[in-house]
């Protein structure tokens, strides 16, 4: 059994997705709101027999535990793979270890440093950076916290940290795939950064992934961030996490800011649980770097509109955290590092009373309505009512929902009604045991015959290329094949390199597709067929899976619109399963 057949077998889908949304049961299925897009009704389904999942609605795709998370954390298929190997408790070889993507990145992470520690030279000891110098005394950043963050300036020149980093032996493409320097339209490259003050970006691991920038004056833009790369993303980043995990940990509380200073200068006053979202929305992959360290969560965002509505978008992140989500009341106009600053005893008691982030809602709903005239009342209803129904917990539920009754003075039991038609129907829940108690995985899911023959199809025979168009990556239900085919996709013709775009792991599962034996003769026959079977294998399943669905709506009262559009899916299968059976019968 390979490593990665080792990793399936001891891995439960349904463990692994119920640690991001809710699931309740669905027949043989267990359905869920997706958590790769925002909706009202569920649409996203697990299915434990098949260790598979779909989401019939606007992601409308599926796969396995590997595709979740890849598509869920922003990894590829080998950190999937330890990550799945540490969680089940294999070990992976050392020998595969060895991954050419995994040295680029090291080597992006290195340049990163290199620029990190240029940066902050030039901030400690550069004539030119003395205006950045006397910004920071004048934000009272003190020396260690200067050192502690590694906070640099960038030179404003051209090619000043091109020429630096040149000199180590880092080269013009590998600067370029850093975010560190720009091509221009004549073909030369230049700094990205410059005359910034400079704020090294770290994962949880220690490793800098980009930079956040501040100008020195009141220019614009004032802030910018280091662009995508194959290391920084902001959108699953967080200022401060390599200080502040540990602390995280010991005080099972994360507080979340909004930008560098917040962070920057609650450490320096030994609030150093902060991190920044480094801007107003928090994210998904934000909250899951942090699920990993606490369930306890407080935002303490500016105290303006964008930080109001970005407060609002998080209520939903309390079913994944299975905890309530704080929010600490700033006063009006100032930053977090602002009432740091003036008195630090403040911040200890805005913390400690801050105010669970559905009961912040209720509250800036009240205060701009008239709550004593029937529209309004009709209004925080139709407001309110969606967010009560984003609250899987059903104590919660009913806490809020009764508020929300006191609140508007009208029947709990109308509240009741009117939140029903939202949810569709009120769902049985899942106990947290049956959820996360293992399902032993047949032998067919880990290998796949079909699947594999079709791909060593590919492998031995290049002439077939013109005949793949009508080859999809969802036809392969087993990841390491479905790895293979989209490698293929990106080297085909030149097969050469193939080997070079999969991870260690699979490589040895490619060794043995391909060196298989073919029968001689009719290949493209062969080939043609085998498409049409994964195909046809493909509908069928997605019929079965179309079924489930549609049993569970009918059980939990949906609208005649979603049971209408589940029965024409249903005939647009059908209808493609009758093509390939006409296909089939010509062929033969």
């Amino acid at each position: 059994m390979s490593v990665i057949d080792e990793v399936k077998q001891g891995t439960d889908i349904v463990a692994v997705i119920a640690q991001y949304t809710t699931l309740s049961k669905a027949g043989r299925a267990l359905r869920a709101l997706c958590p790769f897009h925002s909706e009202k009704h569920p649409s996203f389904f697990v299915y434990p027999e098949q260790q598979s999942w779909h989401c019939f609605g606007a992601c409308s795709t599926g796969g396995d535990v590997f595709s979740f998370l890849m598509k869920k954390e922003n990894i590829d298929f080998g950190e999937t793979l330890r990550l799945l190997a540490q969680r089940a408790g294999v070990t992976i070889p050392s020998k595969l270890g060895k991954d050419p993507e995994k040295g680029k990145k090291e080597r992006l992470y290195r340049v990163n440093e290199a620029a990190t520690r240029y940066f902050h030279s030039q901030l400690l000891s550069s004539p030119l950076a003395e205006k950045a110098r006397q910004y920071l005394t004048n934000r009272t950043v003190l020396d260690k916290a200067i050192t502690d963050f590694q906070l640099g300036f960038s030179p404003n020149s051209w090619e000043a940290l091109k020429r630096h980093l040149s000199k180590m032996g880092y080269t013009d493409d590998e600067l370029l795939d850093a975010g560190l320097i720009i091509a221009s339209a004549d073909g030369k490259a230049h700094d990205r950064f410059r005359g910034r003050l400079m704020f090294p970006i770290r994962d949880d691991r220690g490793h800098t992934t980009g930079f956040g920038t501040r100008v020195l004056d009141d220019s614009s833009p004032k802030y910018i961030n280091s662009p995508q790369t194959p290391i920084f993303d902001k959108s699953g980043s967080l200022y401060g996490i390599n200080l502040a995990a540990s602390a995280i940990r010991q005080l099972n509380q994360a507080v979340i800011v909004e930008g560098y200073f917040d962070v920057v200068i609650a450490h320096q006053y030994g609030f150093t649980n902060v991190v920044a979202s480094m801007g107003t929305a928090i994210t998904d992959k934000q909250v899951n770097i942090l699920k990993r360290l606490t369930g306890n969560l407080v935002l303490a965002l500016d105290a303006d509109s964008a930080g109001e509505e970005a407060m609002l978008r998080c209520v939903s992140y309390e079913n994944t955290l299975d905890s309530e989500l704080k929010v600490i009341l700033l006063p009006e106009g100032k930053d977090p590092d602002d009432v740091i600053k003036e008195n630090t005893s403040t911040w200890q008691e805005l913390a400690g009373r801050a105010t669970p982030v559905v009961d912040y809602t209720f509250d800036i709903n009240a205060a701009k309505l008239d709550l004593t005239t029937a529209s309004d009342k009709s209004l925080a209803a139709r407001r309110l009512l969606p967010i009560i129904a984003e609250i899987k917990d059903m104590v919660r539920q009913s806490h809020y929902l009764q508020k929300l009754a006191s609140l508007i003075n009208v029947s709990g039991r109308n509240l009741e009604a009117e939140l029903r038609k939202i949810n569709g129907a009120q769902e049985k829940r899942l106990s947290k045991r049956e959820i996360l108690t293992p399902r032993p995985i047949s032998g067919s899911l880990l290998s796949n015959p079909l699947e594999e023959y079709c791909l060593t199809l590919l492998l031995r025979c290049p002439e077939l290329k013109e005949q793949s168009e009508s080859l999809l990556p969802e036809y392969f239900d087993n990841s390491e094949n479905r790895e293979i085919f989209l490698a293929w996709q990106q080297v085909n013709p030149d097969i050469s390199q193939l080997r070079d775009k999969l991870d260690a792991s699979i490589r040895e599962h490619l060794e043995v597709i391909a060196n298989k034996d073919i029968p001689a003769g009719q290949i493209k026959q062969k080939y043609i067929g085998c498409i049409l079977n994964l195909r046809k294998r493909f509908l069928q399943n997605m019929e079965i899976k179309r079924a489930e669905v549609l049993l569970s709506e009918r059980e939990l009262g949906g609208t005649a619109a979603e049971l209408a559009k589940q029965e024409e899916q249903g005939i647009e299968v059908k209808t493609r399963l009758l093509e390939i059976f006409i296909q089939k019968t010509n062929k033969g």
